[in-house]
């Protein structure tokens, strides 16, 4: 008698949940929608990241001295942490020949950052690259071999 009333009861909790699933589309079928009739044209307008766009610039593929990290400078020979450090720590420039006149830089340094000055670019300081301190450790660990 037990299991009877124990099933009869589950029986009924299924049912009651089926026709409560039900219920809830009565109201949506009283109003006649069936879905779309036709295609409806979404116009959206694209944003664009101002760094992305930055990017296919020539500061994707120099090293933009008012906007760069230490780390970019790793590609270039004898660049990398010294004379990259003080580059970012006197910017801005105003222009890629500034990057000359470093207070504390050696003759061997300068003509390091000559040889160089071809793979440099200026641009204006970007918040969006320059804030905080990730121009000195942008986060990207990496082991050099």
């Amino acid at each position: 008698m037990q299991s009877f009333i124990r099933r009869f009861g589950l029986i009924g909790l299924v049912i009651a949940g089926c026709l409560s699933v039900v219920g809830w589309f009565q109201p949506v079928a009283a109003l006649g929608f069936s879905g779309p009739s036709s295609p409806t044209v979404v116009l959206s307008a694209t944003y664009r990241n101002p760094i992305d766009a930055k990017l296919e610039t020539e500061f994707g593929q120099k090293i933009d001295l008012n906007n760069t990290n230490v780390l970019a400078f790793s590609q270039f020979k004898g660049l990398y942490p010294t004379i990259a450090g003080k580059v970012v720590q006197n910017a801005p420039y105003g222009s890629v020949e500034d990057v000359l006149s470093i207070d504390g830089l050696t003759d061997q340094q300068k003509k390091t950052l000559q040889a160089n000055l071809s793979n440099f670019t200026i641009s204006d300081p970007d918040p969006a690259l320059v804030g905080g301190q990730d121009r000195y450790n942008p986060g990207v660990y990496k082991t050099f071999r």
